[in-house]
């Protein structure tokens, strides 16, 4: 009986003691498609509340453990989580591999650098828009892409005109003509052309924005000294897609699209129409509008075919017709002939084609042509300024893709012809531009990868261009990388400038070849990168842009003192220097941007080398984001600091802060925006407008000029959402 007693007590004690005991248990992440390490990483256990971070050698310790069975989960940025269950104790050492994530941002397929790699070997820095955010966008502003363009860091959007609202790019402070426009790697609007360009690309057919700062001629050929914009369609997949977005505004601005896409074995479609009617706007109250009478439309098909696996063959069309008229509202509303209107008249028409063909799993050969059409009426009371300009582009490229290289080999020709149809000054001029580069990625190591290209392009009447460029990509790890890298750039002579555009090219003497020469350029970039989880569920990510470009034999507009404007070369350079930060968290379903640019563009040429007119050298932005299957929440605060304008007056600094709701539906999404609510215009500073009513003057645009504006849609799905958050 005593033996028994003895038994069951130290039983009792045994059970105990096991319970009581705690065990620690050694994983290890490594990366499914390397077998590395991933460092970094994080394993946590749900029930106790415990979690650890790996070391170099990919391994995390996780102590004081009760014996029982538990869930846990491992996540890394960029990779699937997992979630399983564990029996403590475990004797050794569990050994988990993650997958990369296929939708994650390193695995998107960039086109800019004409290479197909995915976003975190590219050397080259490329900024990406795309997915939910540049749907958001879209809502922000359904009749262009100005709002992509608006809010990323360190690019503005110069309005140049009161009346027609036109408005050009500028990246890290330097002028729209400097930007190369691209869809899907053809050359969009130059020249003459690029009046009003940003205006005539709707966005609902786009797909991806893909932005690379800093001189991109070695990639593009010239204009691309401040960088190039390459806008992504969408291609039609097997499932059928349509949108029918409907906005309509408080400022009484209707706008309709409407997106179709299908493919089956051997052919694809995809079709496109836009529709936009904006009533004068008045804000202010002082009888001039400040969004111009506007109707336009534009339609966009295309059509694919895919003879084999490896062959693909599309053909486009896009056709736009605006018409924008501004100035006085009684001139506007009741054709009053003497009061100020300001008309313009566009429209475009361009092709594009291209063939592909996979020539096996590593080489691959495609050439694309395109050609378009532009004509521009401009009508001012005593002026009209009216012409034509034809864009012909054609390229063929070889690549070879292989497991540790990348070669691209490429040729192309470039023609423009401006024709002017107006009375007195004649100012037609015509370019051809013949051009061939090639392009090198080399992975030395899989964290080291150098990038180097080099063109060379001959320019009619203004010589030959040797372009250089080189990138250097270093990983550390899934956590950290740094770039930096450098070019040169070039950009020939034409007319159409900011200060042309403001003046309504008025009394500008032609490009005189015999005394201009061309504008040639360097840059360099440099940046860091870093990504991690703060805790198991607070992701957080940083970039830190530092960059220089400066530009020689500037092209300056200057009065000649008889009542003519002629172009001239600075003697010295236009430098823009700065830095960009843009720091990213996620909570959940929440994300939170905050951005900060510094823009140092200084004009050399003049005496004090003082800061560009129109450029804020302090600007930055926070964007608040919540997301789930069924809602979109967004609130966003931007701060522009004082600027210069041309006669050294100093601006004020100003906030805008905006709202965005979306509710997404099976059937469709509906969204508001209360864009700049807090109303920060122009007007609330300084006049925009002075003089007398039939010969005004127009203040140079430092600020919004339209105010706030309420905007609600809907954007149906008739074929049900795709996907969500």
């Amino acid at each position: 009986m005593k033996n028994t007693i003895w038994s069951v007590v130290l039983l009792i004690f045994s059970f105990a003691y096991v319970n009581g005991q705690t065990h620690s248990i050694t994983i290890k992440v490594l990366s499914e498609d390397t077998n590395e390490p991933l460092i970094g990483a994080t394993v946590y256990l749900k029930d106790i509340d415990k979690g650890s971070i790996t070391d170099l050698d990919g391994i995390a310790v996780i102590n004081d453990i009760p014996k029982g069975t538990y869930v846990y989960k491992v996540s890394f940025l960029g990779f699937k989580s997992i979630e399983n269950t564990i029996e403590i104790p475990y004797p050794e050492i569990l050994t988990v591999y993650l997958h990369e994530d296929g939708e994650a941002l390193e695995e998107v397929i960039l086109e800019s650098n004409r290479s197909t790699r995915t976003f975190k070997r590219i050397p080259t820095r490329i900024e990406f828009i795309g997915g939910e955010e540049l749907s958001e966008k879209n809502a922000m502003n359904a009749t262009n892409i100005s709002m992509v363009l608006r809010e990323s860091t360190g690019i503005q959007m110069q309005q140049t005109s009161l009346s027609s609202g036109n408005a050009n790019i500028r990246i890290q402070g330097l002028d729209g003509r400097y930007t190369q426009l691209l869809r899907d790697g053809f050359p969009l609007y130059s020249g003459f052309s690029s009046g009003l360009s940003i205006l005539h690309i709707p966005p609902l057919d786009l797909k991806q924005f893909e932005i690379i700062k800093g001189s991109s001629s070695t990639l593009y050929g010239g204009g691309a000294i401040a960088g190039l914009v390459n806008l992504i369609s969408k291609t039609p997949e097997e499932e059928p897609d349509m949108d029918i977005m409907l906005t309509q505004t408080h400022a009484l601005g209707t706008t309709g699209n409407v997106f179709y896409s299908k493919r089956n074995e051997k052919f694809g479609v995809t079709l496109y129409g836009s529709g936009h009617y904006q009533k004068a706007f008045d804000p202010d109250d002082d009888e001039f509008s400040n969004l111009p009478e506007t109707k336009s439309i534009a339609i966009n098909p295309k059509f694919f075919y895919y003879p084999s696996d490896k062959t693909t063959f599309w053909f486009g069309v896009n056709a736009t017709y605006d018409d924008r008229l501004g100035g006085n509202l009684d001139a506007i509303e009741n054709n009053a002939d003497n009061l100020y209107a300001e008309e313009n008249i566009s429209r475009r028409l361009s092709t594009q084609t291209l063939y592909k063909s996979n020539i096996d799993a590593e080489k691959s050969f495609y050439i694309k042509n395109s050609f378009s059409y532009f004509d521009r009426d401009l009508t001012v009371p005593t002026i009209n300024f009216k012409g034509n300009q034809l864009n012909s582009f054609t390229e063929a490229v070889y690549k070879n893709i292989g497991e540790r290289t990348d070669w691209v080999f490429g040729a192309n020709l470039y023609i423009t012809d401006f024709d002017e149809e107006s009375i007195g000054l004649q100012r037609d001029q015509s370019d051809l531009t013949a051009g061939i580069f090639v392009n090198n990625i080399y992975d030395f190591t899989d964290n080291w990868i150098l990038e180097t290209g080099f063109r060379a392009d001959y320019t009619k009447d203004w010589g030959f261009f040797p372009l250089p460029k080189v990138s250097l990509l270093y990983k550390a790890n899934q956590s950290f990388s740094s770039r930096i890298g450098g070019g040169l750039g070039y950009k020939i002579p034409d007319i159409f400038t900011e200060e042309a555009e403001f003046i309504n090219f008025n009394n500008i003497l032609g490009i005189d070849k015999d005394n201009l020469e061309a504008e040639r350029s360097y840059g360099v970039n440099l940046d860091f990168n870093y990504e991690t989880y703060l805790t198991d569920e607070i992701n957080f990510s940083v970039n830190q842009l530092f960059y220089i470009t400066a530009i020689q034999k500037g092209l300056l507009l200057t009065n000649t003192g008889t009542g003519f404007f002629q172009y001239e070369n600075a003697d010295d350079n236009i430098v823009s220097r700065g830095a960009e930060t843009n720091i990213k968290f996620s909570y959940k379903d929440f994300r939170w941007f905050l951005n900060y640019a510094f823009i140092d563009t200084r004009l050399n040429y003049l005496d004090g080398n003082p800061q560009k007119p129109l450029t804020a050298r302090h600007n930055a932005g926070s964007v608040i984001m919540y997301e789930n299957e069924k809602w979109r929440l967004g609130f966003e605060s931007y701060y522009i600091g004082r600027q210069l304008l041309s006669d050294g007056t100093e601006t004020t600094d100003f906030i805008k802060m905006g709202l965005l709701g979306m509710r997404n539906f099976n059937w469709a999404t509906v969204f508001v925006n209360f864009e700049n609510f807090t109303d920060r215009r122009q007007s609330r500073f300084s006049p925009l407008v002075s003089g007398p009513n039939d010969n005004p003057t127009f203040a140079e645009i430092y600020a919004p000029t339209d105010g706030f504006i309420l905007s609600v849609g809907i954007i149906i799905k008739p074929f049900g959402q795709k996907h969500h958050h």
